[in-house]
């Protein structure tokens, strides 16, 4: 995977998953880290505990995983549709991905507020990496 994304040797869909994989553990990794420590903080023990704990790492690795193939999937076919690698691509797809993962929130002010960030650090991100 050391070639350029959407240059013709990887699919999208391949990109998307890796990139689902990749980032979905950290998310179930942080799940792991986090959910003890609320636990502890709502008093809760044995399987009570557990459960917590569990279910906070499954939301974290679905969350991350869901934001990690929005953005690849959506960074690679606006490379394919523009046939250009350049911020642009990640800073359309961090507008799209941010939109999705806070469209849950219903409230339009969030919504446009985090597709507005994550666009902005997802385009500084992808700029600022070595070609």
């Amino acid at each position: 995977m050391e070639g350029e994304i959407g240059g013709g040797e990887v699919p999208c869909s391949s990109l998307a998953v890796d990139s689902i994989l990749r980032i979905g553990t950290a998310g179930v990794i942080w799940g792991l880290c986090i959910g003890p420590y609320d636990a502890h903080k709502l008093g809760l023990t044995g399987i009570t505990r557990a459960s917590f704990v569990a279910k906070s790492a499954g939301k974290f690795g679905f969350q991350c995983g869901l934001f990690a193939g929005m953005f690849s999937i959506t960074r690679c076919g606006v490379q394919r549709y523009r046939k250009k690698n350049d911020w642009v691509n990640a800073l359309i797809a961090g507008a799209v991905a941010g939109a999705a993962v806070s469209a849950g929130s219903r409230s339009w002010k969030q919504v446009a507020g985090m597709a507005g960030l994550i666009s902005a650090v997802c385009a500084v991100a992808d700029n600022s990496r070595t070609h």
